[in-house]
């Protein structure tokens, strides 16, 4: 019912479909450019690309499905840009404070260097990767789910986790090795 109305051009229509997935798609678009206000950015961008797009949309797809692939693709086309803008950031830069921080803001401040460091060490992964291990962790999607997003299968996207996770050991070691 929603999809019909949507190919309609129905506004009540899209501006359900942008409560129903807006949170979930900010979501995502966070975990791939690490910044809250380019993660709503981008999740405007993904609308806009499904208000023009949706009369293509094949009924025979998950509705949901479609939306996570274009949520995908538009964050991924963001970082790319964001990295010909420029480099990765050197993560040193996140221990340049002396300041000496007590109690539940140091705390805070330790948690939010290791989000940052964590984050900075998937976006070395592999692009394929990186999806894979996004939707699975972040977004909590199974390994059906994810191979349907990604148009490939159920053991394509066991093996690109387990090399994920791998890669992922291997950079953050080689980060506090080199920290230390």
């Amino acid at each position: 019912m929603l999809i019909e109305e949507l190919m309609k051009g129905s506004p009540q229509a899209f501006q359900a479909l942008v409560e129903l997935h807006s949170r979930n798609v900010i979501t995502t678009c966070y975990s791939f450019v690490n910044s809250k206000e380019d993660a709503e950015d981008v999740a405007q961008e993904v609308f806009l690309e499904i208000y023009r797009s949706i009369r293509q949309f094949r009924k025979e797809a998950n509705l949901n499905t479609w939306i996570y692939r274009i949520c995908i693709n538009k964050s991924l086309d963001f970082v790319r840009k964001q990295k010909r803008k420029k480099r990765i950031a050197d993560l040193r830069g996140l221990f340049g404070s002396k300041k000496r921080v007590t109690g539940s803001a140091h705390e805070k401040l330790e948690e939010k260097e290791r989000k940052e460091i964590l984050q900075g060490q998937i976006s070395l992964l592999a692009e394929n990767q990186r999806i894979a291990l996004v939707l699975s962790q972040f977004d909590k999607f199974s390994n059906k789910q994810i191979a349907e997003i990604m148009e490939t299968s159920e053991l394509a996207v066991e093996s690109l986790l387990h090399r994920a996770r791998e890669n992922l050991r291997k950079h953050l070691a080689k980060y506090f090795e080199n920290k230390l």
